[in-house]
């Protein structure tokens, strides 16, 4: 922790300096050696592979016998580092509002067949039709976006999807944790413009808007292209009997025959994608049913209103057909220029995925093949019980010696080579009655489109 001066005056080698301070807070159990091998994790050239070639990082400035204690008996106050999160410098739109957005990474655990709690993820092919599903655990992640021609994040939150949580319940409880926090530190009072959170298509935006009503959010999420949305009921007549409507006409996304004329219409230049098209409906809401998670809603159901927008461009990059992309905006009565704000954030929303492919594949290599299967155990024990944003400094229980494997050979494994276990398997009483030993072979796979080579 001496790497940088407490006191550092102003400007970002201050705020770096103060959150390390509160990051060396945050660890209540060997907090020295968890801040070197967080150091080593950040540091170091390639992606991680295992714990015993951390040590050998020039950070990392004890042995590798501190490392596994660390990883053993470390402890992190979770909360406190998402307080201290919370309380950094966030970046802001241009209109001054904070953006954040919401997606689930999947940490992929095909070969732990052990591992608790895991869920089979979606996982895209390299085509139409090759997406598969793979086992692992699929963490939520919250971070704020940043304006401009970059794409870093600001991760705020991260929290581990179980077998039997409902994902819009568990995300609307995340994202009212996460705004509480910044009201606290100060990031937004009253008379702010609200908080804008933007969603993909797999949530349940509709839903997650009534469940966060009476928090200063607004919310924008990516509707599929099925879906059919209702229209707002035409005034009522005089002399008309009967219950008032509460719908209007039907608007099938997938069916130009059903879209009245939009409200609203704008066109913008841009260098990436051409011309940008949009039309928007305001009052557009789903027809809800006591279905699904509105089962056990009690009373009649809400009409949930809010601004619909389609928006189509000339072009993808690398020349594909683009589609046109439906967006929900939570409120009601947005103007030509907010339209053209939303959508400009939503395509913010995967700078998210820039976070992910940062942490799975340059920071921890998520490319580890079956045959090490000793140490994919370690970074999967090591990441089991992470519940807070930079999983990759997770240091929680793992036993690398249970293994029998040496740290040296993990380190510097062979290209050809059969390793032989020298330690019996454990199991939750102990040594296990069978005492097999095993044996796994080591064998290269071609390089990934980076040139590098991965195990």
């Amino acid at each position: 922790m001496d790497s940088l001066p407490e006191d550092s005056g102003a400007g970002p080698l201050a705020v770096l300096s103060r959150f390390r301070l509160d990051f060396r807070a945050c660890l209540t159990a060997r907090g020295d050696e968890l801040c070197e091998l967080a150091d080593a994790v950040l540091c170091t050239d390639g992606p991680v592979r295992t714990l015993a070639g951390l040590s050998l990082a020039p950070e990392h400035r004890r042995g590798h016998g501190a490392l596994y204690d660390a990883v053993n008996h470390g402890r992190v106050d979770i909360a406190r580092l998402r307080r201290s999160l919370a309380g950094l410098p966030l970046p802001r739109a241009a209109d001054g509002r904070l953006v954040l957005a919401a997606d689930v990474s999947n940490w992929l655990r095909p070969g732990a067949a052990t591992s608790p709690e895991r869920l089979f993820c979606h996982v895209y092919g390299r085509g139409k039709g090759q997406a598969q599903m793979i086992p692992g655990w699929p963490y939520s992640v919250i971070a704020a976006l940043e304006p401009g021609r970059t794409s870093w994040t600001a991760v705020l939150d991260a929290v581990r999807l179980g077998p039997d949580d409902d994902e819009t319940e568990v995300t609307a409880a995340q994202v009212r944790e996460v705004v509480i926090r910044l009201i606290e530190a100060g990031h937004w009072r009253q008379g702010d413009q609200p908080v804008l959170v933007v969603f993909d298509a797999g949530y349940d935006v509709t839903r997650l808007s009534y469940l966060l009503a009476d928090l200063p959010v607004e919310l924008l999420g990516r509707l599929r292209s099925d879906r059919v949305m209702q229209l707002p009921a035409p005034p009522r007549q005089p002399g008309t009997v009967g219950r008032p409507r509460k719908h209007g006409c039907e608007l099938a996304l997938a069916d130009p025959a059903t879209w009245p004329a939009p409200p609203i219409t704008t066109s913008t230049m841009t260098s990436r994608y051409g011309t940008a098209v949009t039309a928007a409906w305001d009052r557009a809401h789903p027809r809800l049913t006591h279905r699904a998670a509105w089962l056990g809603h009690d009373g009649p159901l809400p009409v949930i209103e809010g601004t619909l927008i389609r928006l189509t461009v000339d072009h993808l990059p690398g020349d594909r057909d683009p589609k046109p992309v439906w967006l929900w905006f939570s409120r009601t009565g947005a103007a030509p220029d907010e339209v053209d704000r939303l959508w400009q954030a939503f395509l913010r929303r995967f700078d998210l995925e820039h976070t992910f492919r940062l942490f799975l594949m340059t920071i921890l290599d998520q490319h580890l093949t079956r045959a090490d299967n000793a140490t994919q155990s370690v970074l999967r024990k090591s990441l089991r019980y992470a519940k807070y944003p930079g999983a990759h400094w997770g240091c929680w229980p793992c036993d690398l010696h249970r293994a029998g494997l040496d740290a040296r050979v993990i380190a510097n494994p062979p290209r050809f080579s059969l390793y032989t276990c020298t330690g019996r398997s454990h199991g939750p009483k102990g040594p296990c009655s069978l005492g097999r030993f095993w044996t796994f072979p080591i064998r290269p796979i071609p390089s990934c489109s980076a040139g590098r080579q991965t195990w």
